[in-house]
């Protein structure tokens, strides 16, 4: 081990690798405690606005578009121009800040790739230092990687590289500046932008990040500043920065327009992230007895409130003259078996032409070998243009009733119940062993899909609507009981695999304390992260 310098105030709760000295020098420390000290305590405020928003919505009070921003709604403004590496974003790829994953996904033939420091992957110190050392090599070209006899290296043509920082909720546990955690969607961002923005212009492109978690346009504008300091600071141009948001809030829907006007000097679209979206109806009116959704494989992007969500976010994009990116279809390829593969792939295709109909200008796969179906799909509407942003969806008029027209209700099955469970506890077992991204039942799962399980089994045992087809109620102990026969389910299908087993009795005990708790826990990956190293 070596000890490292760190800035004035700065303090880490775990000894710096000697290996990690480079990520974490002296000026790019800087640049952290400089945000943090400028920016933290806005970030409580709006964490605080969080909860009594969620306060009112318990309440029983509805949520619907805010009077105060008509004039954002109702004025003539765009986005500021696109730059030409973010014009073309038909097929995207996203995962991890893994080595081999970067690789992959940059030779993909995607037009873009998501490098995720959120919801697919864990976020232990390993993990997010080591990412950033990936990501730093990727950006030079130099990143490659030898395993199993086989040599990976980046080819001469690659994707556009997006970033994703984490949420506002997230904090960084093992980076104190004056005594204080600071936010891990700063400290992600500012040791990205520190060590690869100069260079990232250099080769022609920028630093293009997407913004998870949004709930609101002052958490856009929170950003916006951070971009603005962050570039300042740098010697940079204001404006280089581009940033996608990634609507996946019930409460950022009645914000969109309002989010672009927010970030539009900044601003490379907005995304429509499905699995958190859904979580977050849940989670918002987990409370409300009127409110029950069906199995989550009955959720579809056709559900009357994904509808209007997803046609809106279309409509209001290219109104501004911004990117409106689909989300993930959660299939992937299905290796020794063939028919259940062709049924896969039959749904990816069937999700990205619906999303290429519909007017997005690209969206998104989890893995290489579905980006050319993805790509067919787009190409098919969009031919050689680059996007559609033309097609203005004035068709589209939906009003706050339809974004809160939460169906379908039934079925609600044993066999969903059971998979609820079973995902969960497979995925917390994985993410204690280090995995945030996870193939589980032929779908690709994070974060975002193990809120879903645990929330639907959380509300269907308070709904008064949580009621199995055959008529039983979902219970504490019919769950407790399920628990017990999943979790043998799951250890005896990773043991098999060849993978150690020992994290998976912990996390059916997360899932089960997560899952019946009195009070609601907002977010999975709190908790989980106070217990990593």
């Amino acid at each position: 081990m070596t000890v490292i310098d760190l800035p004035a105030g700065v303090t880490t709760t775990i000894e710096p690798y000697e290996a990690f000295s480079e990520v974490l020098s002296v000026h790019a420390l800087a640049l952290v405690a400089k945000l943090h000290r400028r920016f933290e305590s806005s970030r409580q405020t709006l964490l605080a606005a969080r909860i009594t928003r969620q306060a009112e919505l318990d309440g029983s009070v509805v949520p619907g578009f805010l009077k105060e921003t008509t004039i954002v709604r109702d004025g003539e403004w765009r986005i500021a121009p696109l730059p030409l590496a973010l014009q073309r974003r038909r097929v995207e790829i996203t995962g991890p800040v893994e080595r081999k994953m970067i690789i992959n996904a940059l030779n993909s033939g995607a037009d873009a790739y998501m490098a995720d420091f959120e919801d697919s992957n864990t976020p232990n110190w390993e993990n997010q230092i080591q990412g950033q050392i990936n990501l730093m090599d990727a950006v030079r070209g130099t990143i490659g990687l030898e395993q199993n006899g086989k040599q990976y290296k980046l080819n001469d043509k690659v994707a556009t590289l997006l970033v994703r920082p984490r949420g506002w909720h997230l904090d960084e546990k093992h980076v104190l500046v004056d005594g204080q955690r600071v936010s891990g969607g700063i400290f992600d961002f500012a040791l990205f932008f520190f060590h690869n923005a100069k260079e990232l212009i250099a080769r022609g492109v920028g630093p293009y990040f997407y913004l998870p978690k949004m709930e609101s346009h002052l958490e856009a504008r929170l950003w916006n500043d951070i971009f603005c300091m962050a570039q300042d600071e740098l010697g940079i141009p204001r404006g280089t920065i581009k940033a996608t948001v990634l609507i996946e809030t019930i409460v950022a829907t009645f914000e969109m327009e309002e989010i672009l006007y927010e970030l539009r000097e900044h601003s490379a679209g907005l995304n429509a992230g499905r699995w958190d979206y859904i979580f977050s109806c849940i989670k918002k009116f987990k409370t409300n007895k009127d409110f029950c959704l069906a199995n989550r494989s009955s959720i579809t992007m056709t559900s009357p409130f994904m509808r209007a969500y997803a046609l809106s976010l279309v409509k209001v994009c290219h109104k501004r003259g911004a990117p409106a990116i689909g989300g993930m279809s959660a299939l992937i390829p299905i290796k020794n078996d063939p028919v259940a593969n062709e049924k896969a792939l039959a749904g990816i295709r069937a999700d990205k032409t619906r999303d290429a109909n519909d007017g997005f200008d690209g969206g998104w796969v989890a893995h290489p070998g579905l980006v050319p179906i993805a790509m067919e799909e787009f190409v098919k509407v969009l031919g050689d243009r680059p996007n559609q942003l033309e097609k203005q969806r004035d068709d589209v008029n939906f009003t706050a009733a339809d974004f809160l027209n939460f169906q379908p209700e039934t079925p609600i099955t044993e066999a969903g119940l059971r998979n609820n469970i079973n995902v969960g506890i497979h995925y917390l077992g994985s993410w204690l062993a280090g995995n945030g991204c996870v193939p589980i039942h032929n779908l690709m799962e994070d974060a975002a899909t193990a809120e879903i399980s645990r929330s639907q089994v959380w509300q269907w045992v308070r709904s008064p609507k949580g009621v199995l087809d055959d008529g039983r109620k979902v219970t504490e102990a019919l769950v407790r009981s399920l628990i017990g026969e999943e979790l043998l389910k799951v250890k005896a299908s990773v043991g098999a695999g060849g993978e150690n087993t020992e994290t998976y009795d912990r996390a059916a005990e997360i899932f089960e304390t997560m899952s019946l708790a009195e009070d609601y826990p907002e977010f999975l990956t709190l908790p989980l992260y106070e217990a990593l190293d």
